[in-house]
């Protein structure tokens, strides 16, 4: 029985997880619009009765959520497309220097910046290279990402190259720690970085390649 309930556990609990962000992403977006849409569906009486369990008010509700889902994806498409425009990027140009200028306002907008262009528009291959480096003393090993050189002055002040690393944390990926080490103290490893984030996030218990969990290990 318990064998049976942890397969089901295991099966239901990432489509519960998917299902809830969904819900949660869906509500987030339309709840500001929801309201007028659905006040315009009332008033043009369109649809004036349930369907299956749902009744006038739900269809309505769901209908509503449907189409501002759709036009924010129609609105972002055509925002996509003005910002191209010479002279609305003029205009963006124009504020980026703004902001640029604002005390407090500017550090937060330029590393945002950065860090967006980076991940999105740079053709470095960051975060494509998985290792294993010591951490956090010499005879213990983790998995990393290689984010790229570190900065010139630090890798000045050790007196070799140095690569910035990303130690994800377990189980959740988002946090971490930014590490530099020499290359000799790195050791590549042939593996994706989504087998990595993988490894990291089941704690161990997935190995990369769809492997079953190892049972080398024994009490002596």
């Amino acid at each position: 029985m318990k064998k049976y309930f942890i397969t089901g556990l295991v099966i239901l609990l990432p489509l519960v997880v998917t299902i809830g962000v969904l819900i949660f992403l869906v509500n987030f977006l339309t709840k500001p619009f929801v309201g007028f849409v659905s006040n315009f569906l009332l008033e043009l009486d369109i649809l004036q009765r349930g369907f299956w369990f749902l009744s006038r008010q739900d269809v309505i509700l769901y209908t509503s959520k449907i189409l501002v889902l759709i036009l924010l994806f129609l609105v972002t498409v055509f925002l996509g497309m003005v910002t191209r425009w010479f002279f609305i990027r003029t205009l963006i140009k124009l504020s980026d220097k703004i902001l640029h200028r604002i005390p407090i306002v500017n550090t937060v907008y330029k590393t945002t910046q950065e860090i967006i262009k980076t991940l999105f528009t740079s053709d470095k291959n960051s975060f494509k290279q998985v290792v294993m480096v010591p951490f956090p003393k010499n005879d213990v090993f983790v998995l990393g990402l290689i984010s790229r050189e570190a900065p010139r002055m630090c890798s000045a002040a050790a007196g070799d190259d140095l690569f910035s690393v990303l130690v994800p944390t377990t189980p959740n990926p988002t946090t971490g720690f930014l590490l530099m080490y020499k290359k000799s103290d790195i050791i590549f490893v042939d593996m994706k970085p989504e087998d990595a984030i993988k490894f990291i996030v089941s704690c161990g218990v997935i190995s990369p390649g769809n492997e079953p969990p190892s049972s080398a290990i024994k009490k002596s």
